[in-house]
């Protein structure tokens, strides 16, 4: 039997395996109300790397969660933003693959012509229900699209294959993401680029396009709320159209990127989901991260001072931080307090500039997104930063787990 994805699934970033067990509390406390929301626990390679972690660490802390907390419905393992070259070490501890091509849109691609043959029906007008107006497409306009992102979808093929190779056909769910790119695709893209899916026979389960506006890390989203929702709400019904027309899994659904404190598009998100009885896949990372830092400065003391310090550390490396984030971050330099200014707040004063209440008038998003981008600083200290999640624990959980659930997951599906 082939695994298939739940309707509504979380991805959860842990990036130095303590907080499973409070993150999963969240998702319980969505059963409690009512709602299946089911735990992705995702980590990319470069943050393997960059933390000197293995993905057996992943898998080990969401499997201890869910034993001791009871946890009896799925879970999965995401190997996040994988390819081609990286994939090996993910293969023993995950069950949940994002295939990560966008480096190969826009490369020559071989078989554009023989696509845009075998589908005459994507040249004209294209009546998608869902959609109040057809998609006019020209044979040139297909061909370019083919053009652009065939090369990016059949490397998706040879990733996918690799890792059917070694786990076997229906034993991994399978993401394909194309987010990390310059331009956002178009419904009628999206829907070329599922097409081409489809004929690489990758029974994708979830699709991460790039979409209009900023979504930078650990804050809220940046651009026209309506034209995102409009696109949110297109893309839905081309997947839904997708998969009754190419014989795509019925469990196919959007994957939101970068998607934690997103607020702002929350509630139209969830408008469209119930418009369309669809599913959504969210995925989150640094938000988390940042919790525990919240926490430690809550807590005071020991905590408060580490906080301070990975905040001076990081502000000294700024650049080097931000590099390779440059897309996802919008830091104003001269809104980041001194570390000496940050000496000298009280516990209180740290977290109301770090904690994401937009009402608050101590709010600081500089501040958030050079710390969001900062956990490298925290992995250097190692045990002294460990030791002290221990320590901390009981702040620090009350946090992750009213972050993701009061948050994230109150305003997207209650």
């Amino acid at each position: 039997m082939s695994i298939l994805l739940p309707r509504y699934t979380f991805g959860v970033g842990d990036r130095f395996a303590h907080q499973a067990e409070a993150q999963l509390k969240a998702c319980m406390m969505a059963a409690e109300h009512g709602v299946e929301v089911i735990p992705v626990w995702n980590k990319s390679n470069r943050e393997h790397t960059i933390i000197g972690s293995a993905p057996e660490s992943v898998r080990h802390a969401a499997d201890a969660a869910v034993h001791k907390l009871g946890w009896k419905k799925p879970y999965f393992c995401d190997a996040d933003h994988i390819n081609f070259e990286t994939v090996d070490r993910f293969i023993g501890a995950c069950d949940f693959y994002t295939i990560d091509v966008a480096d190969w849109i826009g490369k020559p691609a071989d078989g554009v012509t023989a696509f845009v043959s075998k589908h005459p029906e994507l040249v004209g007008d294209i009546k998608i229900p869902g959609i109040d107006h057809s998609l006019s497409t020209t044979l040139y306009f297909v061909a370019q699209a083919a053009n652009k992102y065939l090369a990016a979808v059949k490397e998706a093929g040879r990733i996918y294959r690799k890792i059917e190779g070694s786990k076997g056909e229906g034993k991994f769910v399978t993401e394909v993401s194309m987010d990390e790119t310059d331009f956002p695709q178009t419904p009628v893209e999206l829907l070329i680029i599922l097409v081409a899916i489809a004929d690489e026979g990758i029974p994708i389960q979830t699709i991460a396009p790039k979409f209009t506006g900023r979504f930078n890390k650990g804050v809220d989203y940046v651009g026209d709320v309506s034209k995102f929702t409009e696109e949110f709400s297109d893309d839905i019904a081309a997947i839904v159209y997708a998969v009754k027309n190419y014989g795509l899994p019925s469990t196919l659904k959007l994957s939101v990127h970068s998607g934690s404190d997103k607020f702002s598009i929350y509630e139209p998100m969830k408008k469209m989901l119930h418009k369309f009885d669809a599913g959504v896949h969210i995925k989150t990372a640094g938000t988390n991260w940042l919790e525990e830092l919240i926490g430690l400065a809550e807590g005071g003391g020991e905590g408060l001072v580490m906080a301070k310090e990975i905040y001076a550390d990081s502000y000294a490396h700024e650049a080097e931080l931000c590099k390779p984030y440059a897309t996802v971050i919008d830091i104003d330099p001269a809104k980041l307090p001194t570390p000496g200014t940050v000496n000298g707040w009280s516990s209180e004063q740290f977290v109301n500039a770090l904690r994401h209440e937009q009402k608050c008038p101590e709010f600081n998003p500089s501040l958030r997104q050079l710390l969001h981008v900062g956990f490298k600083i925290a992995a250097k200290k190692g045990n002294s930063y460990l030791d002290l999640l221990d320590e901390y624990k009981v702040d620090i959980s009350r946090n992750v787990t009213a972050n993701l659930f009061d948050r994230h997951i109150r305003p997207l599906f209650l």
